[in-house]
């Protein structure tokens, strides 16, 4: 796991029901981070190096996968990596899908490389996941980088959860001896979010909900800092939430809106009217933690590079 931070620049505040709200700014931080990628990756190359590469593989048409990736595509540009996405058909068979893969771990030029989830139904995730090189899965979802990192290895780690770590470090968030809830138990973010805040550095006391924990909003309102990923529009609300607790709302979801151009508005998985005012700090959405998880991958992409070019 790469530990490199520098210090958050001050974070945005907002007035909730009288009372000042600190917002853990994603958007701004990721802005810092990018530029500082970008300073490097400009020395890298005036030394005479190639950039780093970025690929990214896609199929189907799924319209929020085309999103994300081009948002990677476009961040991947900004801060001088070189990017390549290869787009394959809904048709696209498995044998196809890892003869791509086998290329992209073959390729020298390319020091990481993501293959963007949800894949159409006939093919097999895990399969496609396992063939990944663990050297370039800088979306850190192969089991060897699972494995180290639960092991507190040197790894990649998955970019959402290590967008919420960087958003409390840089922001001097503190964690030691803190309770932390998190609720959603999945191998993208609620599991390894909740390894890695437990790990030294954090040394947060972790406990881990899903949709069956009993008496959950008896636990959250113990919750120091409370991570949400269940991926249920406003699912937290007030009277699940302590006084003065960190929320880290991990959710997005689009709800039909007729009142704005673009057809609907962004939600998360806290009900943030009623949750913000009894917070001491609270990610947006959008502009919380969605801009650090592509970031992180852009920062696993760096890190591959000087691996593949020791």
């Amino acid at each position: 796991m790469q530990e490199k931070y520098t210090d958050a620049k001050p974070t945005n505040s907002a007035k909730k029901g009288g009372e000042e709200v600190k917002i853990l700014d994603g958007k701004s931080l990721a802005l810092q981070i990018k530029e500082e990628i970008a300073n490097e990756v400009r020395q890298l190359t005036a030394d005479g190096h190639r950039a780093p590469h970025l690929a990214a593989i896609i199929v189907g048409n799924d319209g929020a996968s085309q999103t994300y990736v081009a948002s990677k595509e476009k961040s991947s540009h900004e801060v001088g990596f070189t990017s390549s996405v290869y787009r394959m058909s809904e048709s696209t068979s498995e044998q196809q899908l890892l003869e791509s893969i086998e290329f992209l771990n073959s390729d020298p030029d390319i020091d990481g490389f993501i293959v963007q989830l949800p894949l159409p139904k006939h093919i097999d995730e895990q399969k496609i996941i396992n063939a990944i090189s663990p050297n370039k899965d800088v979306d850190g979802f192969t089991p060897i980088n699972v494995g180290r990192m639960v092991l507190g290895q040197e790894c990649f780690v998955p970019a959402t959860p290590m967008g919420i770590c960087t958003l409390l470090k840089r922001n001097g968030i503190e964690t030691e001896g803190k309770h932390c809830v998190v609720i959603g138990r999945s191998n993208i973010v609620g599991t390894p979010v909740a390894n890695l805040l437990s790990r030294k550095g954090f040394d947060c006391t972790v406990t881990l909900c899903h949709s069956r924990t009993r008496n959950l909003a008896e636990l959250t309102r113990q919750a120091d800092i409370l991570i949400v990923a269940i991926g249920k529009p406003e699912f937290v609300t007030a009277d699940m939430v302590k006084p003065g607790a960190v929320v880290i709302d991990v959710g997005i979801h689009r709800i039909p809106d007729e009142s704005k151009k673009s057809g609907y508005r962004i939600i998360g998985d806290v009900k943030h009217q009623e949750v913000d005012p009894l917070c001491s700090w609270v990610t947006p959405v959008p502009g919380g933690v969605g801009p650090l998880t592509i970031v992180s991958l852009l920062e696993n992409t760096l890190l591959a590079y000087k691996r593949n070019n020791k």
